[in-house]
Parts: structure tokens; C-alpha cells; sequence
């Protein structure tokens, strides 16, 4: 199928959706669906629109170029159109790249000191309070699902739910090993000390199409611990469910109600089996492709924040900025995310070409 064909059943398909949509005798469900395929359709069609216009006015022009009183005008736009068109053409393939299925949806957010000791569990309180900053600049919901907290400060590890549209498209790439180089406030003689942590993003297990057989389950019920106040303290309230198959466990102990911190394990547990099997597929086409970006291996070491220097590095797309004050507070961290989903769909696009 040509590309030209491409763009033409696309429009035609908006066309037809917006048409459906007027009918009078829609039921509520045929009208959501018709809307909801719309809206996905709707910045595919601006893209497709603004390049073909751009092409329709190309034309025009170069019929005016041969007006004598016309041609300097004509060929002035002519040759401005022609500079933009190619980006154009670009912004057209990549809303074309095939998108994953659950990148529209919420994600959890696991963060867990690595090595470095009490160093580690501090970066992991900095990096928790990153990724609360960057969702508060997208209006995303974040709820702490569990969380143990260390004694120096920070975390020994966080988890967190983050809801909103497109949180774990956007977040993917966040997954793997951290640094933090810098001086602890323990350390006499002011040497530099290097620390790791572990970041894991979940798509939600609504968007994930995982079955789990119940028999495949081992569900136990324990006394959960720390801030809570009297009654979480005191009852069986906690929750951890093991997959019995893979041995990946999962841990709530967020809520009182003992119901619903087992619902919270099960969305987790299935999320975590959709990351292995995704890691898997990952590495199974890692020969294939250039770029390891969204390959999501938590052992890869992905970025370094260097405080003396005031830098943080991605070793995924070799980015060094001198902006960590704000990249730690979240508020400059799309600065790091926006070029690794640049370089990833190039990435895409040269495997298609």
C-alpha cells in the first residue's frame, strides 16, 4: 500500500467518524466508540492536513511563478514552503510509527535503593521527589501504594501508582539503574562517592493482557507496619500475592482494608508479568535494532546526576545537560525525556525505511 493510499483511508476514516457522530439515533456506547476512534484519529489528520495543503499551495504557486507581476511574491513562499516541507513529511511518518497499546496508560513507579548504603536510600528520596515534580507539570494523580522509609532519610524503596493519559508512554524510558555522584554529608574528607538506585515503570494492569491463573497464586495476609495509626497496626491488613510459576512477588500494606490492598497486589503482580515478558521481547530483537532505549533492563545503568559538576548525563543517547537543580526537582526533567523518545522514534523510522 502505497503511502498516498495510506493517508487517504485515514482521512476518509475521520470523515466517515465525524459523520457517524451526527446521526440522531447513535446509542450512548456506538457514539463513544465512534468519538473515541476520532480522537485518536484527530492529530494524524492535522499532520496529514498541513502537509497536503502545503503541497496543494506548492503547486498553486509555481502557476503564479510564471506571472511576471507575481513571481518574485510566489517564488518567495514557494521556496519557504519547500524549506518546511520535509519537516512536514517527517511530522506525517512518525504519527504514522505504530504505537504500543498501553502507552496511553497510567503506570506504577517502583523506585529501590541500589548500591551505597544509606547514600542510595537518599537517592532514591531525590528521585521519588523528581518524578512527584514532573508528573505535577503534566496535572498527573500520584498515590504512594507502599514505601519503606530509611532512618538517614529517603527511601529503602517507594512504590507509586501515577494516573493520567499517556503516563507510562511517557515515563518507559525511566526504567534502569541511576548514579548519583556526589559528596555525603558523612563523608569527612569531601570525597566524591557514586551510589545507585533502580527505577521500574508499570504500565497499569487494566491495559495489560496478562491472565493469571488462580491456582498459579500464593496469597498471604500479614500484620502491615509502619504509619497507619492504631487499627493498621493491629490488623491483618497487608497483602502479598507470589506468582508461583515465576516467583515474582508483589506487596501492599498502603491500605486498611485488606480487600482492596489485594486488588492493588493483583493490578501490580500483572503488571510486572507484562515487564518481563515485554524485557524479554526487548532482548530478543536487541540484535536487530541500533538503539537499546526502550529495551526497559533494570540492570542497565542508564543516567548519572553528578552534583559537583552540576550535569546529568543519559549514556543511552550520550546527553550531557548542566541543569541537575532543576532536572532533580522534575521541573526540567523533559529536557532528558523529550530527545530519548526523539532518538527513539528515529530509531523507528530507520527500521521502516
Amino acid at each position: 500500500m502505497s503511502i498516498e493510499t495510506r493517508l487517504s483511508q485515514i482521512t476518509a476514516r475521520h470523515r466517515e467518524l465525524m459523520s457517524l457522530m451526527a446521526q440522531p439515533d447513535n446509542s450512548p456506547d456506538d457514539y463513544m466508540n465512534y468519538a473515541r476512534e476520532a480522537s485518536d484519529l484527530e492529530p494524524i489528520v492535522e499532520k496529514i492536513t498541513a502537509f497536503q495543503d502545503a503541497k496543494s499551495e506548492m503547486k498553486d504557486l509555481e502557476t503564479l511563478m510564471s506571472d511576471p507581476d507575481m513571481k518574485d511574491m510566489a517564488s518567495t513562499e514557494f521556496y519557504a514552503l519547500k524549506e518546511k516541507l520535509p519537516t512536514l513529511e517527517k511530522d506525517v511518518q512518525l504519527a504514522l510509527l505504530p504505537r504500543d497499546k498501553v502507552d496511553d496508560a497510567s503506570a506504577i513507579l517502583e523506585i529501590r535503593a541500589g548500591t551505597g548504603g544509606d547514600e542510595a536510600a537518599i537517592f532514591v528520596g531525590d528521585l521519588w521527589t523528581m518524578y512527584k515534580g514532573f508528573a505535577s507539570t503534566k496535572n498527573w494523580k500520584v498515590e504512594v501504594i507502599d514505601a519503606t522509609e530509611s532512618s538517614v532519610g529517603g527511601f529503602k524503596e517507594i512504590t507509586a501508582e501515577i494516573t493520567g493519559k499517556g503516563v507510562y508512554g511517557m515515563l518507559k524510558f525511566e526504567s534502569g539503574v541511576h548514579r548519583v555522584q556526589r559528596v555525603p554529608e558523612t563523608e569527612s574528607q569531601g570525597r566524591v562517592h557514586t551510589s545507585a538506585s533502580t527505577v521500574a515503570v508499570l504500565p497499569e494492569a487494566e491495559a495489560v493482557d496478562i491472565v493469571i491463573r488462580p491456582e498459579d497464586l500464593r496469597i498471604d495476609t500479614f500484620r502491615a507496619s509502619g504509619k497507619g495509626g492504631q487499627h493498621v497496626n493491629t490488623t491483618d491488613s497487608a497483602v502479598r500475592v507470589t506468582h508461583i510459576p515465576t516467583g515474582v512477588a508483589v506487596a501492599v500494606q498502603d491500605g486498611r482494608s485488606q480487600h482492596k490492598n489485594k486488588d492493588k497486589a493483583m493490578s501490580m503482580l500483572k503488571s510486572h508479568l507484562y515487564e518481563a515478558e515485554r524485557e524479554k521481547l526487548a532482548s530478543e530483537r536487541a540484535g536487530d535494532r541500533k538503539s537499546q532505549i526502550g529495551s526497559g533492563d533494570r540492570s542497565e545503568r542508564i543516567r548519572t546526576y553528578n552534583y559537583p559538576q552540576g550535569r546529568v548525563t543519559d549514556h543511552r543517547i550520550n546527553i550531557t545537560l548542566y541543569d541537575l537543580d532543576n532536572i532533580i526537582t522534575g521541573a526540567k526533567l523533559a529536557d532528558v525525556i523529550d530527545p530519548l523518545h526523539a532518538a527513539d522514534q528515529a530509531d523507528k523510522l530507520a527500521d521502516i525505511s
